[in-house]
């Protein structure tokens, strides 16, 4: 007996032995790169990777996988940290489930090596295999220069799996410190990118290099700050005034989306009367078409609760994306903006606008076009930089999507930008008009210049002339019952009631299925 009980006790104590060597290893891999480290993250303004992900998650729901993985390099100088510089699991945000990882900066500076880059392609592949969303947080150094070509492989690994992911789950993207040379293709390839103002980094080439090859003095920020690339490259979807803020964007933004491809999005109560009318919704237009409003009053009163969340805000500001809800269900908004360039498309319009439509048809989310638009931007810099193949794209987003697609066109609509703009020929289902649209191959003052030059030469007051001729065009061919008449136009609506008669159009397009002919995919000219 009492043998019995000195095993017991022996065996009690190595079962108490290896539960305390967890608990020590659980509490190594908590503690990051250590409490110097944490403190320098602190110090810069920088929340830490764990500190993050509870800020996202929904509280206790975060379930951390491999986190005893160690790097494979032996150079004894690079010492083992738990989780090698990268934390990965999943959780829930707002009781949704999503899988995440998160560099760890504290860590050989979040940078990527063979076991962390495993790691990440890990949770890509739970993603796919859950049909749930992917958010990556990035706050690294790299590829971890030790580990030489494996730390090349481990991107190419998570490319190939973005690419997989393309269109199947959301996947979104944090820049919330630097992300430098071949790590910045990962959230190019992502739906979504969002960079903390003054915080966030996304590079190529570093400053050092720039100077180096280019004798060109540039800092961070300018080379490739939260800023930049929201204005200049369109890389940055969102920019996030702080780490708080960025995480509050990215619970809204997921609000809009659905789990993957084969879901729908989730339809909430609205308190909003799906039959509100706004009398003064005519006021927002000039009287003079070619002053300058905004649209974005318009897109307000027609959603529900004038809630608009803007995707590309600061870049090509000449369209505006972004999504809503009408009546619950999550729309995606696509509409020229009068306030930039007079809403005409240039290159980066066309391409902002074209994988936003490619987004919302990959994700069964309908898109509802406003359009005011004099036509194309012209001039030299935009034919010899490629408005004719970037402006295709819009076409083709239009023309490939078999989601519900409701077209208002409020205001302008000229050559081809009116094709452009969802119009019936690319298969927009439904096409309202507003008694002021004006539809025509041309706009009334330059149609009648090309008509009438000789008129015009010959007549002793050319610019009455000319005012009175631009009149008769725009009564005579600019005005959109000429379309209705001919099926392009399938109503001219009242203004205040814009929001009705296009909830009505969604409720009647909700169960629509429309083929594509099999192909592997489309020869889009990038």
């Amino acid at each position: 007996m009492n043998l019995y009980k000195l095993l017991l006790h022996k065996m009690q104590a190595m079962i108490e032995d290896k539960i305390t060597r967890l608990y020590n290893m659980k509490r190594s891999a908590e503690g990051g790169g250590g409490n110097d480290k944490i403190e320098a993250q602190h110090s810069k303004g920088k929340l830490t990777a764990r500190e993050r992900i509870d800020l996202l998650l929904d509280q206790n729901t975060f379930l951390e996988i491999d986190k005893y993985v160690t790097h494979r390099n032996d150079d004894p100088g690079t010492k083992k940290y738990y989780g090698d510089g990268l934390i990965t699991g999943f959780g829930t945000v707002n009781g949704r489930q999503v899988f995440i990882y998160a560099y760890d900066f504290t860590i050989l500076g979040g940078s990527l090596g063979e076991m962390a880059a495993k790691k990440i392609v890990k949770i890509m592949d739970h993603a796919m295999k859950a049909g749930a969303p992917l958010i990556g947080i990035l706050d690294s150094g790299g590829a971890r220069i030790q580990e030489g070509v494996m730390s090349l492989d481990g991107y190419g690994d998570i490319f190939f799996r973005n690419t997989m992911a393309s269109g199947v789950i959301p996947q979104i993207t944090a820049s919330i410190g630097p992300c430098a040379g071949g790590a910045v293709y990962s959230p190019a390839m992502t739906d979504f990118v969002l960079m903390v103002e003054n915080v966030g980094q996304m590079f190529v080439t570093g400053p050092e290099v720039v100077k180096e090859v280019l004798s060109q003095e540039v800092s961070f920020e300018e080379l490739g700050g939260a800023r930049t690339h929201a204005t200049k490259s369109g890389v940055a979807h969102f920019i996030a005034k702080n780490e708080y803020d960025c995480m509050d964007k990215i619970k809204k933004l997921l609000s809009y989306l659905p789990q993957n491809n084969a879901e729908e999005p989730l339809l909430i109560e609205s308190n909003d009367d799906p039959n509100r009318i706004d009398g003064n919704l005519v006021n927002i237009l000039p009287e003079n078409p070619y002053q300058q409003y905004d649209m974005k009053e318009i897109i307000k009163s027609v959603v529900d609760s004038a809630e608009f969340l803007e995707v590309h805000e600061l870049f090509a500001e000449n369209i505006i994306v972004g999504f809503a809800r009408m009546a619950g269900r999550a729309v995606g908004i696509v509409a020229n903006q009068p306030l930039y360039l007079a809403g005409a498309l240039d290159i980066n319009s066309s391409n902002k606008a074209a994988r936003f439509i490619r987004f919302c048809d990959a994700f069964n989310i309908p898109i509802i076009t406003l359009v005011d638009t004099p036509g194309y931007l012209p001039g030299t810099d935009q034919e010899h930089n490629g408005i004719i193949r970037h402006g295709s794209k819009l076409l083709s987003a239009y023309c490939e999507s078999t989601v519900p697609k409701i077209t208002c066109i409020i205001g302008k609509a000229y050559g081809g930008a009116y094709i452009a703009m969802g119009s019936k020929n690319l298969r927009a289902d439904i096409n309202y008009a507003w008694p002021t649209a004006e539809i025509a191959v041309l706009g009334p003052e330059a149609a009648i210049t090309i008509i009438h030059r000789r008129d015009l030469k010959q007549s002793p007051d050319a610019l009455a002339t000319k005012k009175k001729l631009a009149k008769e065009y725009r009564d005579k061919f600019a005005n959109p019952y000429i379309a209705a008449e001919k099926g392009t136009i399938d109503l001219v609506i009242d203004p205040m009631e814009t929001r009705p008669m296009i909830i009505r159009g969604l409720d009647a397009l909700a169960t629509k299925r429309e083929a594509r002919p099999w192909k592997k995919h489309e020869n889009m000219n990038l």
